[in-house]
């Protein structure tokens, strides 16, 4: 089973705290930091695409459970709105849930729920 409280030294360095986790919706919060800027003084999309990645992730694992793991092969995300600082809001659905791969949805809104970036990601259901 996946433990979401053990999810590595990755996942622990974006800050990621989640607020709820299930198969059907996953949901968390984190903080933008100068650490995470790219030259521009804004907030750099591979950390986007990180936490894109990792709520899919999560909530595909926890989906799929004892039957096996899931592993990202495609991941989109789409960036509407720079940032700097503050706290972000993300949020994961699924939108496909097969027998060999899943798509999950994943939103980020900021904290005056203006969405700031939205990603797709296509994960593979692995058994044996």
């Amino acid at each position: 089973m996946l433990d979401i409280e053990v999810m590595g030294p990755f996942t622990e360095s974006l800050g990621i705290r989640f607020d709820t986790a299930d198969g059907d919706e996953v949901t968390a919060h984190w903080d933008v930091t100068a650490a995470m800027h790219q030259p521009h003084g804004i907030l750099h999309g591979g950390i986007h695409c990180s936490v894109v990645e990792t709520l899919a992730s999560v909530g595909a694992g926890l989906w799929f459970g004892e039957r096996g793991r899931v592993v990202g092969v495609s991941n989109t995300t789409d960036f509407f709105r720079a940032v700097s600082s503050g706290r972000m809001s993300s949020r994961a659905l699924p939108v496909h849930r097969g027998r060999s791969q899943q798509v999950w949805i994943v939103e980020t809104t900021d904290d005056q729920d203006r969405l700031i970036a939205r990603g797709q990601v296509r994960l593979q259901n692995l058994t044996g």
